[in-house]
């Protein structure tokens, strides 16, 4: 089925020389996790040193974690929770306004189990703007979740989710509109 003894990492798959990720993971560990919850710019800067695009006072909890910086870019006054895990072998791009809750695991990359040297690949995650990923929600590679919809807590979303929507499960499917604050008091007045 597989034989990982052929398995070999395509050239340049990290986008950096392996110094440089090696330094990267010293610096996260190092200055990034011990640094002090209310030191959000320190955080933003040690990620815009290693070369992400972060937006303005995006709020980068210290328990979160990122391999690649240099894939990931996030849109001002996002927030990204504690232990949320952005596994960016390919390139995440998180709107603005857009909250990723605690324990969430953005993942962009898998293998190919159909080959038997079982290479790695990766696919881009977007996350649209006004999104909001509750507790531990699970996004595969290649997958976009559409502008203001919500995904539920604990949901696994293995294919793309269209705008303003409510989606929960396993895998994560709408099951209801989300609406604008505006036809919400137009729902409430009918009432």
């Amino acid at each position: 089925m597989q034989s990982l003894n052929e398995f070999s990492m395509p050239p340049e798959f990290r986008g950096r020389p392996g110094w440089y990720v090696q330094l990267w993971w010293i610096i996260q560990a190092l200055f990034f996790k011990t640094s002090p919850q209310f030191m959000y710019g320190w955080r933003r800067f040690l990620m815009r040193l290693f070369g992400a695009k972060i937006g303005k006072n995006v709020i980068l909890r210290p328990s979160m974690h990122t391999q690649f910086p240099w894939k990931v870019t996030i849109g001002d006054y996002s927030w990204i929770g504690d232990h949320a895990v952005l596994y960016s072998l390919g390139p995440i791009n998180i709107g603005s306004n857009v909250v990723i809750s605690q324990k969430s695991y953005l993942c962009t990359g898998s293998h190919n189990y159909l080959k038997n040297d079982f290479p790695i690949y990766f696919e881009p995650i977007h996350i649209e703007n006004e999104c909001w990923l509750a507790t531990d929600v699970f996004v595969g590679p290649g997958v976009t979740i559409g502008k203001g919809t919500v995904v539920g807590a604990r949901s696994s979303v293995f294919k793309s989710l269209p705008a303003n929507k409510i989606c929960t499960g396993s895998p994560a499917k709408p099951v209801k509109d989300r609406l604008h604050q505006h036809e919400l008091e137009k729902t409430a007045y009918k009432k």
